[in-house]
């Protein structure tokens, strides 16, 4: 979450979490917005709009007067998630650059770690509350 320098290129960290998915976010300065999730373009890694808008959502929210390369490194969870990790990365990242934009972030609800995650099945059940069909005769 601290500015960091590498090869004299200074940018931001943080890491983003949601379900199984973790998102290693890097926050570059640039002319023109892009960006690259584990070494592809965004369009090709996430096909579907929904997802590329869920990332997109956390500049849009936080009005940043400065334009970004995001690159980011995921692993787990499915795409879904992935994203809504990369917006919250994405998110705590700005924060890290710019604490004014904390309280747009905070209230649009991209700097909480969303823990919803699929219960865990028990013995006995067929699912995690599923219990298997019972007859009286």
């Amino acid at each position: 979450m601290t500015p960091t320098t590498t090869n004299s290129k200074k940018y931001f960290e943080a890491v983003g979490r949601r379900k199984t998915a973790v998102a290693r976010v890097r926050l570059f300065p640039a002319k023109i917005a892009s960006y690259e999730v584990n070494g592809k373009a965004l369009e090709t890694y996430f096909p579907v709009k929904e997802m590329q808008a869920a990332v997109a959502d956390a500049f849009a929210v936080a009005k940043a007067a400065e334009k970004f390369l995001v690159s980011a490194k995921i692993a787990g969870g499915g795409i879904a998630a992935q994203s809504e990790a990369l917006r919250h990365g994405i998110a705590r990242a700005l924060t890290a650059y710019d604490i004014q934009l904390r309280g747009a972030l905070k209230k649009a609800g991209f700097l909480k770690r969303d823990a919803r995650a699929k219960e865990r099945r028990k013995f006995g059940l067929k699912k995690a509350r599923k219990s298997p069909q019972w007859a009286k005769r």
